[in-house]
C-alpha cells in the first residue's frame, strides 16, 4: 500500500526515513550494484559451508567423536602399504625379477614370463587402490556420514517445538543422540533425550561427548537391551536408531529365520514406547526393506524410505513411520528421573 505525499520538498532525514520504511526499494537498488568480488567472495563463502556439515567442520568432529573403526582401517591401510611397497620394487627391479622367474621356470617363453611379472604388479598396485579407496570410504562412513545422517534423520521430525522426550536405541558414541540434543537447545526447547546401550561405558562415554557438545543438560544415558527397552509404553515423542537394529541377534549358530525375529522385537519396542502420533526413525544398511515391510503390518502411518546413501561401501537407507493416534494409550506417562544422567 503507498500513501499520497504532500508534493513539498523533502530534507534529507525525511529521505532516510521513507527508505527505512521501503526496504523492498532500498535492497533493489543495492543488489543492482553488486559487483563481480561480492559475487565470488559469496561464491567462497558458499564452498566453504559446502565442505562442512551444519557449520560443523569435519576435524572438529572427528576430534569430539573420533571412530571405532580404527582396527579395519589400520590393517587396510597397513596392507595398502605393502602392496605399495611391493609394486613399486617389482617396477624398479623389474629385469632382476625376471630374470628370477626365467631362473626358476626355465621351460616358459620369456615374453609369457614378462606378461606374468607385468600383470602381478598392476594387481598389486590396483589392490593398493582399492584399500586405499576402502579405508577412505570407512573412515567418511564412521564419522563424517555419521553427522550428515543424523541430521536427515532429524529432518524427518516435522515440529521439533513439540517434542519433549527422545530416545536414540544404540547410541553408541552419541553423534546421532547430540544432533537430537543441539536440534532441542536450538528450539529452545526444554525436553530431553535418553540414549540407550547395550554397555555402560559406552553409554558413559556418550554422555561425556554431550557435555563437549555443550548439551549435556539435554541428555541422559542408560545401559539397556533393545529388545526390551526399560521405559512405559508410549513415552516418547520421537524414536530414533542408527545402524543398531540389524547387529540384534547376531550370535553365532542362530539361524537367519531367528535373527530376523529378535530384530523384529527390537523395532516392536521402539513402536511400544512411542506416543500415539509419535514419530521414528531407522537408519540401517542392510534390513530396511524387512523393517519397512514389519512396519506396514503393524499399521504404522506415513512409512517412507529415503534414497539409498552409501556407507560402508554397501547402500544404505532410512524409513520413517508415524505411529497411529489410539485413544486407549493417552494416559499420562509416569516422568523418568531426569537428576541422575546416568541410570
Amino acid at each position: 500500500m503507498f500513501r499520497h505525499l504532500p508534493s513539498s520538498p523533502l530534507s534529507p532525514s525525511s529521505t532516510l526515513q521513507r527508505e527505512r520504511e521501503s526496504p523492498r526499494c532500498s535492497f533493489k537498488a543495492r543488489g543492482s550494484q553488486t559487483t563481480r568480488s561480492e559475487k565470488q567472495s559469496s561464491g567462497r563463502r558458499r564452498s566453504e559451508e559446502m565442505s562442512k556439515s551444519g557449520g560443523r567442520d569435519w576435524m572438529q568432529i572427528y576430534s569430539i567423536y573420533g571412530t571405532d573403526e580404527w582396527q579395519t582401517i589400520g590393517f587396510l591401510f597397513f596392507h595398502a602399504f605393502v602392496f605399495i611397497i611391493s609394486s613399486l620394487l617389482l617396477l624398479l627391479y623389474f629385469s632382476p625379477f625376471l630374470s628370477f622367474l626365467h631362473s626358476l621356470l626355465p621351460s616358459l617363453p620369456t615374453p609369457f614370463l614378462r606378461f606374468a611379472a607385468g600383470f602381478s604388479g598392476s594387481v598389486l598396485a590396483l589392490s593398493a587402490l582399492c584399500l586405499l579407496f576402502a579405508a577412505a570410504n570407512i573412515m567418511y562412513s564412521s564419522v563424517p556420514l555419521r553427522w550428515i545422517m543424523a541430521q536427515r534423520m532429524i529432518s524427518t521430525v516435522p515440529d521439533w517445538s513439540a517434542v519433549r522426550t527422545a530416545l536414540d536405541v544404540g547410541c553408541g558414541r552419541g553423534i546421532l543422540l547430540n544432533a537430537v540434543a543441539l536440534q532441542l537447545k536450538k528450539q529452545g526447547s526444554s525436553g530431553r533425550v535418553v540414549g540407550l546401550d547395550c554397555r555402560r561405558e559406552i553409554a558413559v562415554a556418550a554422555l561425556r561427548r554431550a557435555g563437549a557438545e555443550g548439551v549435556q543438560e539435554y541428555v541422559t544415558c542408560r545401559e539397556g537391551d533393545a529388545r526390551r527397552l526399560p521405559f512405559p509404553d508410549g513415552y516418547f515423542d520421537v524414536v530414533v536408531s542408527s545402524i543398531h537394529l540389524s547387529g540384534i541377534g547376531r550370535r553365532p549358530g542362530d539361524s537367519p529365520a531367528a535373527a530376523a525375529a529378535e530384530r523384529g522385537r527390537g523395532l516392536g519396542e521402539m513402536i511400544r514406547v512411542l506416543k500415539p502420533g509419535g514419530v521414528g526413525v531407522v537408519w540401517d544398511l542392510i534390513f530396511v526393506p524387512e523393517f519397512t515391510q514389519r512396519l506396514k503390518e503393524m499399521m504404522m502411518e506415513e512409512v517412507r524410505v529415503s534414497e539409498r546413501v552409501t556407507a560402508y561401501m554397501v547402500n544404505s537407507h532410512m524409513v520413517s513411520f508415524r505411529k497411529p493416534m489410539d485413544e486407549f494409550l493417552n494416559g499420562a506417562a509416569p516422568p523418568l528421573d531426569w537428576r541422575a544422567n546416568i541410570c
